[in-house]
């Protein structure tokens, strides 16, 4: 777990400097007298959409590059290696696919969105771009994290990105260019960091790109297509699931409330953090320790996935709900976001489960049972969509926010009951009830003490003590071996500094 360790604190790290920078960006995205909510609701439909543009045009390659690529690492040189040119050039026709696609129903968009959401059709064009760079970046990170270089995708996706979006948003907040040149550059960010990964590739000899089918193609060509076709559908399955809440709002009510649902979103997300860093590095592992039958390793990186998301989850959630109410009043946000303040309870409360799962997802997806994944995919789908239909256009995003919750327990819920019965693995234990009660406990005190407290004087004093609580009681109680390593690592440093 040392490996996993290491490169999760190095990832979490900077992944954490890009929400901070992020902040910021949401911070001038939303203050009084900058972007309105209807433009900030237009950057999430961006994402939204290119993420489902991704899915479609991928046709699954994404997972088969992690999962296969250690059989070519260990039969053929660098050199010889066919994986990373065969999955850029299906991605790229499944992208022409997709332009065909969105031309076709662009009047459908036109009739659905000109009256409620405009902005969505006067810039319909760019998002294209945007998908296309969203494509490209995931192809080769897929490949970079078969590699074991998920620390520099996390870096670029996380924290670059943000930095272009920051200058793109100065740029336009100091009057340098209109809000339409800032649609434009906003449109070529994901372009922006996939030649910046092309570069770092190709100077470390990483990036090889050949025509010529090599005999471990030929060998699991079959297995591969087969497992394309599955993990499509359920990629498709979880992109459509996890974007529909923001187009659905934006058709419903508008874009405004899209930008208000986006903040929220963005204030809950911060708990998936961690999550994102762990599952990102655990995969090359998961893969190998499938190929090699090393269940033990397996069954410990799942168990342990699930008490150190879980607790990470409850730390950061609980700080977040202690002092946003007090945040966005100081920080002189548009009022319009106030009423966002109950959709990021309920997300965070989905975020917190989903993350107290661990890596099951990942568990099952490099395993041979990784038709599951599409299996519980469809579920979640004939589930979701309808719930978040009717609770969106009867209760708004509130009732968006509902719906994610109720789905996402119900999905993370069938995904654990799997690996139970078919892998005989089972993470959870009375330290993962310690750990709900230690942060249960922990906000009380705090909400009781300082709760009247106003002002950064209290956000402070209620972020210290809080984190104070969590961490003593982490360690005392030695909820996960990792927290214990991490301070008996940090204490003899010290020591020996000393």
């Amino acid at each position: 777990m040392g490996s996993i360790r290491k490169q999760t604190i190095i990832s979490s790290f900077l992944v954490y400097l890009g929400f901070l920078i992020g902040a910021l960006n949401i911070y001038i995205y939303t203050k009084t007298g900058t972007f309105t909510p209807e433009q900030f609701g237009l950057t999430s439909i961006f994402f939204s959409f290119g993420q489902i543009i991704y899915i479609f045009s991928s046709f699954g390659v994404i997972p088969v590059l992690y999962k296969f690529y250690p059989y070519y690492k260990d039969n053929l040189e660098e050199h010889q290696i066919d994986l990373l040119t065969w999955a850029m050039l299906v991605s790229l026709i499944g992208f022409l696919l997709a332009v065909l696609a969105g031309w076709y129903f662009e009047p459908l968009i036109v009739r659905k969105f000109s009256e409620k959401s405009k902005l969505i059709v006067d810039y319909y064009h760019l998002m294209f771009p945007f998908a296309l760079g969203m494509l490209m970046f995931s192809v080769l990170e897929g490949f970079s994290w078969a590699l074991g270089k998920s620390v520099i995708t996390s870096f670029l996706k996380e924290t670059v990105l943000r930095i272009f979006t920051t200058i793109f948003i100065l740029l336009y907040y100091f009057k340098l260019i209109s809000f339409n040149h800032f649609v434009y550059l906003f449109s070529s960010l994901y372009l922006l960091i996939f030649i910046i990964l092309v570069i770092y590739l190709k100077k470390i000899k990483k990036l090889h790109l050949t025509l010529k089918v090599s005999r471990v193609t030929r060998k699991f060509k079959k297995k591969m297509i087969k497992m394309q076709s599955y993990l499509l559908g359920g990629n498709i399955i979880n992109s459509v699931s996890s974007t529909i809440d923001g187009i659905l709002i934006a058709g419903f009510q508008n874009l405004g409330a899209v930008g208000v649902f986006s903040l929220s979103q963005y204030a809950a997300n911060l708990v998936t953090i961690p999550q994102r860093s762990i599952q990102n590095v655990s995969l090359s592992f998961l893969s190998r320790a499938w190929k090699d039958k090393n269940f033990s390793e397996i069954s410990r990186i799942y168990s342990r996935s699930c008490i150190n998301l879980l607790l990470l989850a409850l730390f950061i959630f609980g700080n977040v709900w202690l002092n946003v109410q007090q945040g966005i009043h100081l920080l002189n946000l548009q009022k319009e976001y106030e009423t966002g303040l109950l959709v990021i309870l309920v997300i965070g409360f989905s975020r917190i489960i989903d993350a107290g799962t661990g890596v099951n997802g990942f568990v099952i997806g490099t395993s041979t049972f990784w038709r599951f994944d599409f299996t519980s995919g469809v579920i979640l789908l004939i589930f979701r969509l309808p719930l978040t239909w009717y609770l969106t256009k009867k209760y708004g995003i509130m009732g968006a926010a509902t719906a994610e919750l109720i789905s996402l327990s119900v999905y993370n819920a069938i995904r654990f009951e799997f690996i139970r019965r078919k892998f005989n693995m089972q993470p959870f234990t009375l330290k993962t009830l310690y750990s709900c009660m230690l942060a249960f406990g922990s906000y009380g005190i705090c909400f009781y003490l300082l709760n009247q407290m106003q002002g950064w004087t209290g956000i402070f004093l209620r972020l210290i003590l809080f984190s104070g609580l969590m961490i003593s009681g982490v360690l005392f109680f030695e909820l996960t071996p990792d927290a214990t390593a991490i301070f008996d690592t940090f204490r003899n440093k010290f020591k020996r500094q000393g």
